[in-house]
Order: C-alpha cells, then sequence, then structure tokens
C-alpha cells in the first residue's frame, strides 16, 4: 500500500512540474529600462498624473501598498505596481520605460500579469497558467481597471461581471436573449457562476470537472443515481440543452419530437418517423406531439428508478 502512495505523490510531483502547469514566476518580469530605474515616490507621480491618482485613491488598491511594503515607504504608492519611475520621468514619451496595463503601452501581457500575479495568486487563480485565457493572451487588465472602481466589487472595466464578459463573448450576450435561457439577465445568476475566467481544468473554465456535474450542483434532481440510465443524459447534458439560451422550451438544442428522432429512428418504435406536417400546424397533425410530445408517454427522460421504467415510462 506504501508503494501505491509513493507512486501517486511521484506522479502528483511530476504533473504539477510540466511547463503548461507551471505556475508563473513569483518575480515580476521588467525590461531593461525598468531594471535600471530607481523609485522617486508617489508626490512626482501625482504631480503629473493628478487626476489617475484621484481616482485611485478611491479604490482598495490604494490601501495595499502600505501593506506590501510596510519596511519601505519609499516604494509605497503608485511604484509597488508600476515598478520605478525614474526612466519614465527622465522621458515621458517612452512607454516601456515604466510598466503600463494597457495593450498600447511597452509592457508585454506577460510583464503585465507577472506584476498583478505577486498579490493575485493562488485559490481560483492556481490554474491561470495555461488557462483559455491566459493562452489566448489576455491580460488582467483587459477585464479589470486597477486604477478606478466602475464595480461593486472586483475593479472591472464594466460595472458588473456580466458585462465585462460580454465585452468578448457576444455569441452568449445573444444567447442570454433567446425565448428560453439561463436567469442570467434577471440578475438570479452570474456567468461566474458556472465559470472561473482565471481558470479550470477544462477549456470553457467551467467550476466543475465535467458538464454534468455543474449542472447537478443546481438541477440535483437529475443527479441520480438510476437504475434505469438514459445514455445520452448521462454522457453529457449538452446533447440536449443549450447552457445559455434556445429558442426551444426548457433551453433544448431542438424541439421535440425532432431532438429525439436525432438519435430515435422509427425502426423498432411503433410510432411513424414524424415529421413538421405531424405538428400541431402542420398539413397531417398527431395527437401525440402535442403538449411535451414524445415525454407524454417518456415522461422521465433523465432516468428512472421504477421497476418498470425502461422505456421512462414512469
Amino acid at each position: 500500500m506504501s508503494l501505491v502512495y509513493l507512486s501517486l505523490i511521484a506522479g502528483i510531483v511530476a504533473i504539477m512540474s510540466c511547463s503548461p502547469l507551471s505556475p508563473l514566476s513569483l518575480k515580476p518580469e521588467l525590461n531593461k529600462a525598468q531594471i535600471q530605474a530607481h523609485y522617486v515616490g508617489e508626490s512626482v507621480c501625482s504631480s503629473c498624473h493628478e487626476l489617475e491618482t484621484n481616482h485611485w485613491s478611491h479604490t482598495i488598491h490604494a490601501r495595499i501598498p502600505n501593506l506590501a511594503a510596510p519596511e519601505n515607504p519609499q516604494i509605497q504608492g503608485c511604484e509597488t505596481c508600476h515598478g520605478p519611475g525614474s526612466e519614465h520621468v527622465s522621458d515621458p514619451a517612452d512607454k516601456s520605460k515604466i510598466m503600463v496595463f494597457t495593450r498600447l503601452s511597452g509592457s508585454t501581457i506577460n510583464q503585465q500579469n507577472s506584476m498583478c500575479l505577486q498579490c493575485h495568486r493562488g485559490k481560483e487563480r492556481i490554474a491561470w497558467s495555461g488557462s483559455a485565457h491566459q493562452m489566448n493572451d489576455l491580460s488582467c487588465s483587459d477585464c479589470h481597471n486597477p486604477m478606478a472602481q466602475f464595480s461593486d466589487k472586483g475593479l472591472l472595466r464594466k460595472d458588473g461581471i456580466n458585462q465585462t464578459c460580454y465585452s468578448c463573448h457576444q455569441q452568449q450576450r445573444a444567447e442570454f436573449r433567446k425565448r428560453s435561457h439561463m436567469p442570467l439577465p434577471e440578475g438570479k445568476v452570474t456567468c461566474t457562476d458556472c465559470h472561473n475566467p482565471h481558470g479550470s481544468s477544462t477549456s470553457a473554465l467551467i467550476k466543475a470537472d465535467t458538464v454534468n456535474q455543474l449542472c447537478y450542483q443546481c438541477h440535483q434532481e437529475k443527479r441520480g443515481p438510476f437504475i434505469w440510465e438514459h445514455a445520452p443524459v448521462r454522457e453529457s447534458c449538452l446533447n440536449c440543452h443549450q447552457p445559455h439560451g434556445s429558442n426551444h422550451e426548457s433551453l433544448l438544442v431542438s424541439a421535440r419530437p425532432f431532438l429525439c428522432q436525432s438519435c430515435h429512428t422509427n425502426r423498432g418504435h411503433p410510432n411513424d418517423l414524424l415529421t413538421t406536417a405531424n405538428l400541431a400546424a402542420g398539413s397531417n397533425p398527431d395527437a401525440r406531439l402535442i403538449n411535451r410530445s414524445c415525454q407524454n408517454c417518456h415522461a422521465q427522460i433523465h432516468g428512472s428508478n421504477h421497476s418498470s421504467g425502461v422505456l421512462f415510462h414512469r
């Protein structure tokens, strides 16, 4: 048994040492000019950047520098994040001589992020390195504004997490406006209830190992275990449901019976293969398609524990 534990520990260490999952360096990346510079103090910065200093003074960041370097008052303030500013003071037009948190600056994305990760590391950010957002060259300042208070929390660039996500995810924003949608526009959920923007073990940055485990956090009645399992349900909720919004009821990817018939043809089934002509408004309406269509009979479609539930009738 001890050999098993030793092998497990060795495997974990090996995985953590692989470059895609290795944590970013705890030292910020600085260019040559920034390394050669020395600190000038907050008063020098604010003599030019008065408006920025005023906005910053109302954020939680304004209280942090004193905690970050209590033994060195010289670097408390702007230069805690922007780095030593003497080279910038001597040549303000050259933005590469100081750390600036915008895409138009001379600081690379890695340089900007490495500075933020001096304080903001661990917990929900432990999977940032190698995550979808990191691999797509997102910087912290694409979502956050460290210099002004636009949101209630998180120092976001917009007035809320959903609006911040919509800046890039326009398709998802449109889906939330469809007939059937997650109650995000109504304020009942947010993007971060399901996703971790700072990284996760999944490509979609969901806050669970699988889609089903995520959905079960709210839809516990669908979890089971069931004696009679429906294979596509067990495989993934996304086989039948759109996660953000759909023009079909219950977030379905298509209308019943056509969703069911994507797997179940008329072979071995007493019904004919149904078409749009058999819908209520069609030329040959079929009573079996009224109300819940196939689920009029196969009511327990997510799974059944009934002794005669092999066809999910009850």
